[in-house]
């Protein structure tokens, strides 16, 4: 991984050198969602998997920073098994981070995602990046044999023995979730010795200060309201990990979106899908039908950033001077639209967004972004 990839107070503090405001990135994230073709139809779970990676081909060819897949376990998504996916786009790439979006921990075994970021790491020459959460849906708990009511334990206990992992060559680690480990090396071990992993959160500011406590770069899902509603979490964690004496980490931005040639196109697009997607949610979790009227205020006021390129990079420019935030990721994917309009979003992000933030930032005094 080169430096300018990996975390600047990682850089410092192997140089020698005081810490700097590293530049601002940006990067796509999916979830698999299981798409459309141009006539309605519903794609297979192996074509979602393989337009994942011809999306993530396109993202590496325009310059964009880091790649995300998600992980779940239910009929609407296709990736249940984020780093195999990842693991194919590494041999078809060449410089874009390759990470999860997220891990579901909880119901993981912490040996065991070791070995395959690891693996991903060396396939990828050390793109590789974890982004470790809880995750937004519990179907992986029964599924994998784990009781919902040890979710907060399970968490922590294994993201502790997971950064040991990353940490330490030799780990000795007991816990109540999994086996106890003695003297144990994980092999392959990491090539540079090291690898980025993040702490996503949603909305906890305990787990804020956590992320803090255990020094690793904080990722907020913000997937609805404001982005502004965040900056105290910002803060919390900043201001933690100066309590900690830490130097400086990445605060990280994910959030939902997608782009067209103008406002109504973007939205007349998204909208039937956002709609079908929240109704399908909405009956597994009670939620009351979403109306057109809420779906753009949402645009318009929250954290959904769908419009034209200008619209869309005036807003992401607001979120991320805001939060004073190190990265953006944009969540392309958000169902059943067309993978022919994804990549037209992905084209516009890459070619006319992105740059286009950076301009903004530029102008508002903010830090520049990666060129």
């Amino acid at each position: 991984m080169t430096d300018q990839n990996r975390p600047a107070a990682s850089v410092a503090a192997e140089t020698g050198a005081a810490p700097v405001a590293a530049p601002v990135a940006f990067g796509l994230h999916t979830f698999g969602d299981v798409t459309v073709d141009a006539e309605g139809r519903r794609r297979t779970y192996a074509q979602t998997i393989r337009d994942i990676v011809d999306v993530a081909v396109l993202a590496d060819e325009l310059g964009i920073d880091a790649f995300g897949v998600g992980e779940h376990h239910r009929d609407d998504y296709a990736v249940s098994s984020p780093e195999t996916v990842l693991a194919g786009i590494a041999t078809r790439t060449e410089r874009i981070l390759l990470a999860s979006a997220v891990t579901v921990l909880s119901s993981d075994d912490p040996v065991r995602a070791f070995e395959r970021f690891s693996t991903v790491d060396a396939l990828s020459n050390g793109r590789a990046e974890a982004i470790m959460g809880r995750g937004s849906f519990t179907e992986s708990f029964p599924l994998f044999g784990y009781d919902l009511r040890d979710y907060e334990k399970l968490f922590d206990e294994k993201h502790e023995l997971w950064l040991r992992l990353l940490r330490e060559e030799s780990v000795t680690w007991k816990g109540t979730t999994r086996a106890p480990l003695t003297d144990v090396t994980v092999y392959p071990r990491l090539e540079s010795g090291t690898m980025r992993s993040w702490r996503a959160v949603g909305g906890s500011p305990q787990s804020v200060v956590d992320a803090a406590r255990q020094r690793v770069p904080l990722m907020l899902a913000i997937i609805g309201g404001a982005a502004q509603r965040f900056a105290p979490f910002a803060g919390l964690y900043r201001e933690a990990l100066e309590r900690t004496g830490a130097d400086p980490l990445p605060v990280g931005i994910h959030s939902p979106g997608h782009i067209a040639d103008t406002d109504e196109e973007a939205m007349a697009q998204l909208w039937p899908h956002y709609e079908a997607s929240h109704l399908r949610i909405g009956a597994e979790r009670g939620w009351g039908p979403v109306t057109k009227g809420q779906f753009r205020n949402e645009v318009e006021h929250g954290s959904l950033y769908v419009g034209a390129p200008e619209t869309v990079a005036r807003r992401i420019a607001d979120a991320i001077i805001a939060l004073d935030a190190d990265r953006f990721d944009l969540k392309y994917a958000n169902g059943q639209l067309p993978h022919e309009r994804l990549m037209r979003s992905i084209e516009l992000y890459g070619t006319r967004v992105v740059p286009r933030v950076k301009e903004l930032l530029a102008d508002a005094g903010h830090r520049a972004a990666i060129a």
